[in-house]
């Protein structure tokens, strides 16, 4: 499952949203049984995150039945609980998150709170500076929800 983050203006993905479903993809050929789920919800820029990053998916080679996309996951929790919604329904029995690697405990805990057993992690291979910021932020996001 790939966390959604900014789509540029032009419908681009941002280099660090492009860093999340790269690493996506890479586990994806790693295990090519896979089934990839796109998570994200409506930009300021006018783009659903998920149908973005599928339509990258599918224009890198990923068969278009192999991605399932949440265009409701507007934030962390969301995506948790749409998540068991989709693995009733497709009897998925684990999942790993890709996401920035700070941002992966938090999803891993909300994930297994709304029920998902076997939940897994992997990071984009993605820095920039606002990471400290953000850092600082997912420690105040885990403790609201936790």
């Amino acid at each position: 499952m790939i966390l959604g983050n900014k789509v540029n203006e032009d419908g681009t993905l941002s280099p660090r949203l492009k860093a999340r479903v790269d690493k996506g993809l890479q586990l994806f050929h790693e295990n090519s049984s896979s089934i990839i789920i796109v998570s994200g919800g409506l930009g300021k820029e006018g783009y659903y995150e998920g149908t973005e990053m599928k339509k990258y998916l599918v224009d890198q080679g990923v068969p278009v039945g192999s991605v399932i996309v949440d265009d409701q996951g507007n934030n962390t929790l969301q995506t948790a609980n749409n998540y068991l919604k989709l693995s009733e329904r497709h009897h998925f029995n684990s999942v790993t998150v890709v996401s920035q690697y700070y941002h992966i405990f938090r999803t891993k805990y909300l994930l297994r709170k709304a029920g998902a057993v076997h939940v897994y992690g992997a990071h984009a291979n993605f820095f920039e500076w606002r990471d400290f910021y953000s850092m600082f932020r997912e420690c105040i996001a885990f403790y609201k929800y936790w």
